[in-house]
């Protein structure tokens, strides 16, 4: 039995577990702060400011898709300044107050041409990108012309990951697949994210993101066979869009899913540990813990920089002296702070409550899935497919690349990714065939 040395930690550990207790500690009294700044400048500058979630009890919403982890992210020391705060007034003011009013976009967003494009279009339907196009339609009614030219081979549906958008597919993996006859390579903007809608009175729940994609290409499409692609918070949106159409979707390819077997503690919470722990090193982990667990210092950021990414623009240009900015660094500033901080507790911590039974109906509808994973990625543990997925899907095929790391197990690999797809796409299509020609798939 191991004796009371044994259950502490190291020597060597103390200090970094002082200073990042010290750290968050500070970060705790931060956000509190400017939770009272926020509260005073939305009354101001909003008709119908909506109250934080410092200071909303976890109700009936969870049945809606909305996450506990919006409600349980604090520690006592943070609880207690919460306490003080309501003694004197601040979020009672605000608490009952509708989403359904908000402001779109609040006055912390930005309010450029190019970012509120999006309500001009109508009917709130998400922006996507058509490959095999010279000029990628912008709509529904624009792809649909190209339905008739189209042969046997089942359309591709990517779908990208947190802060990123449907450049992360086109810009990269498009251009290797553009030989690839007879099939539609369709990228999407996520709710809240590159150039679709991001609407105020919005939870951005999975059930949202799932009926947005629904009502933006699978419907105007007529999608009756697809393949689905997606990267890290994506994959949690494509098992369960595959869940909810399994006889539509032929394929599932995964590249970094955030994903862990069930345990004691509740899904939503365990992922919100293990993918936003509080850890000072590396500085990547850091950033996610701040973003994840901290909703003012959060809309502090974007703030700063999503609301001015203008001028973040036209400083890296003539740093850089390039006449364009990396579209990597273009979509960390395509969101609200509302839709980035909702899609984060409730697709990815919430979204994995359900991701057992997700994967079960794919299990019971034979749905071929492929993953990959590099043994270098620091935002998504490699133990999610290695271990985790692949104990939830025996069956399925996972693939774990050395050297590779969150993005470069696409970046840098474009071509060798795409012909990979190929070779599945082809490989799915044929054993469908030869079941629907009478034939046994071993």
């Amino acid at each position: 039995m191991p004796g009371l040395p044994d259950l502490l930690p190291r020597p060597a550990k103390w200090p970094r577990v002082a200073l990042a207790a010290a750290v968050f500690t500070f970060l705790d009294a931060l956000d509190v702060l400017l939770c009272l700044v926020y509260a005073v400048l939305d009354a101001f500058l909003e008709e119908s400011p909506v109250a934080c979630y410092c200071h909303r009890a976890h109700g009936a919403e969870e049945d809606q898709g909305v996450s506990d982890t919006l409600y349980v992210r604090r520690s006592a020391f943070r609880d207690g300044l919460l306490a003080l705060l309501r003694t004197v007034g601040v979020g009672r003011r605000t608490r009952n107050a509708s989403p359904g009013k908000a402001r779109s976009p609040r006055w912390s967003d930005c309010g450029c041409v190019r970012c509120l494009a999006w309500r001009s279009t109508g009917g709130g339907r998400l922006h996507f990108v058509v490959g095999k196009e010279s000029t990628p339609p912008k709509g529904a009614a624009d792809a649909a012309t190209t339905i008739s030219e189209r042969g046997p081979e089942d359309d591709a549906i990517f779908i990208h990951g947190f802060t990123s958008s449907s450049s992360f597919w086109a810009q990269t993996v498009f251009p290797e697949l553009a030989a690839t006859a007879n099939r539609r390579l369709l990228a999407v903007d996520l709710l809240g994210f590159g150039d679709s809608p991001k609407p105020a009175n919005c939870a951005y729940t999975l059930r949202d993101h799932l009926e947005a994609i629904e009502r933006s290409l699978i419907d105007p499409l007529n999608l009756t066979s697809f393949h689905l692609v997606s990267h890290s918070m994506g994959c949690t949106v494509a098992i369960a869009l595959a869940a909810r159409n399994p006889a539509r979707v032929k394929s599932v390819t995964l590249v970094a899913p955030p994903y862990f077997l069930p345990c004691e503690e509740r899904a939503s919470q365990v992922a919100l540990s293990r993918l936003a722990e509080k850890k000072l090193w590396p500085p990547l982990v850091f950033g996610s813990a701040v973003m994840s667990w901290y909703e003012h210092i959060g809309r502090t950021v974007c703030f700063l920089i999503c609301k001015n990414h203008r001028v973040w623009e036209w400083l890296i240009r003539i740093l850089t002296r390039k006449r364009g900015v990396d579209f990597v660094v273009r979509d960390l500033t395509r969101h609200t702070h509302h839709s980035a901080w909702n899609t984060m507790h409730n697709v990815i911590c919430g979204g994995a409550g359900v991701q057992d039974r997700n994967l079960e109906v794919l299990a019971a509808a034979g749905v071929p899935v492929r993953v990959v994973h590099g043994y270098g990625d620091q935002v998504v543990p490699v133990e999610c497919s290695s271990r985790h997925l692949k104990s939830k899907l025996p069956r399925a095929e996972v693939r774990l690349l050395g050297g590779r790391d969150h993005r470069t197990v696409v970046f840098g690999r474009e071509k060798e990714f795409a012909e990979e797809l190929r070779e599945f796409w082809s490989g799915c299509e044929n054993c469908e065939a030869m079941v629907m020609d009478g034939c046994v798939r071993v």
